[in-house]
This record gives structure tokens, sequence and C-alpha cells, in this order.
């Protein structure tokens, strides 16, 4: 079983009961947060093997995957973290406007509200992302198709005697 799957199985086990379980991802959320806040402040991309990178950031190297897993759609290059194990060589580079919409969009508001995105990003620009991102899951329905208007195949026939029937 790969380290990723390890992670998901631990992270997702059905078989806890909800108290175990909050208290499981309510101490992940602090060590994530940590994380971050250290990451968000690096002059330069962080790099190193799982074993590394958890010493470095001081947490279990099973909380280092999950991550890992959170962080790899904003890399600037995806680390393969389907076939890592603890020699893999992996890189932090993140994309930071992906990395802020990533964290609206998984409402992770503990972590797109730090004090460190002042820095990285001007309020105005963390505006645009944060819109772009709420926005990015809405559902515009269009407009509906009355039974005696012209169909919208292009026929000429009304849409009940063409396409509605």
């Amino acid at each position: 079983m790969s380290l990723l799957e390890n992670w998901r199985e631990l992270a997702y086990n059905s078989d806890v009961d909800q108290n175990t379980y909050n208290q499981f991802w309510n101490a992940y959320f602090l060590q994530e947060k940590d994380f971050y806040d250290v990451i968000l402040h690096a002059e330069e991309p962080v790099t190193g093997t799982i074993p590394t990178l958890a010493e470095k950031f001081n947490v279990e190297e099973m909380i280092m995957v999950g991550i890992l897993d959170g962080i790899n759609d904003s890399l600037v290059e995806p680390n393969p973290i389907e076939t890592m194990d603890n020699t893999t060589e992996l890189s932090l580079n993140y994309d930071k406007e992906k990395l802020y919409k990533n964290m609206v969009l998984a409402k992770a508001e503990w972590l797109y509200t730090l004090p460190v995105w002042n820095n990285l990003l001007d309020e105005e620009r963390r505006a645009v992302l944060y819109k772009e991102a709420k926005t990015a899951n809405t559902v515009v329905k269009g407009k509906k198709i009355g039974r005696n208007d012209p169909c919208p195949c292009g026929s000429g026939k009304k849409y009940k005697k063409c396409c509605g029937k």
C-alpha cells in the first residue's frame, strides 16, 4: 500500500467514533496551519523527502503525507504523491495565487486568513481570487425554453413540435 493510500485510510477511517474523528482533524488542522505559516514565510521553495520535511515542520510523517496531498494541486510542478515513498525528493514550490484560491475552495478559512498573505498578495488581488474561487462552483441555469418558442436547434419549428417531444 502506498503512503498516500495509508494516509487516506487513516484520515477517512469510518470505523472510528465521531469524537475520535473530530479530534484527529482538529489536531491535523492546527499542524497544517503551522506548516503554512512557515512555508508562506520561506524565501526559497522548500524541498526534501518525507522524513526530512516531517522533521523540519515538526510533524509525524503521515501528517506530512496529508499536507502534501492537500498542497499538491497548488504546486508549480505537482509531486508524484501516488507513487512517492520515503526516499522520493519532493518540492513545495507553490503558486501563491493557485494556493490561495484552493484554500478558499476548500473553505479553509484558518489558512487563507493567515496574516502572511498580506505580504504575498495585495488585498485587491486576494479579493479577486476569493471571488473567482467562490463563483467557480456556481451553477448558472440558462433561460428556460417555452413550449411555443422557436426550437434552439435551428429547425424553425416550435420547440414543442421539434426537440421538446
